[in-house]
């Protein structure tokens, strides 16, 4: 599995084209499988990116936990399902397309955030990408609650 690191900024063009962060892309394995999915986080205003191999996991994951006779159930994983797209970096300049009803979700317009968080890459707008930190105080309260649970 691929652990992503690092803060990449980037220009999105008048085509919904960015090009994916060099520094993201080389810790692919060599000759690995490029599909990546990208998903609108549940609790966030961003997008998630998955390589397609930890996106199926990640899903079955989810999947086992539903029971598709239940209509609540059945109702969450259409909501779930929703609002995602695959993407494959061009080879020529590594370029991603991204939808734009995804961009229009987490409110994409010049320039996006990448944003590596271990099995999985956060794509945000600049401007809420800077909104988004947790407060310190709130961190370091979180982190001592943590840690008693160790």
């Amino acid at each position: 599995m691929v652990s992503f690191i690092g803060t990449y900024s980037a220009k999105v063009d008048d085509k919904g084209r960015v090009v994916f962060p060099s520094p993201l892309k080389n810790l692919m394995p060599e000759g690995a499988d490029m599909r990546f999915v990208l998903h609108k986080d549940i609790h966030a205003k961003c997008l998630e990116m998955y390589t397609f191999e930890q996106w199926q996991r990640q899903s079955e994951g989810v999947q086992a936990k539903l029971n598709s006779l239940n209509p609540r159930h059945a109702a969450f994983w259409r909501g779930y399902m929703m609002f995602r797209a695959i993407v494959v970096p061009d080879a020529k300049l590594g370029r991603i397309s991204i939808p734009q009803e995804l961009q229009k979700l987490i409110g994409i317009d010049k320039e996006v955030v990448f944003f590596g968080s271990d099995y999985k890459i956060e794509i945000w707008a600049k401007e809420e990408f800077e909104k988004s930190s947790i407060a310190q105080d709130d961190f370091v309260a979180l982190a001592t609650e943590l840690s008693q649970q160790i």
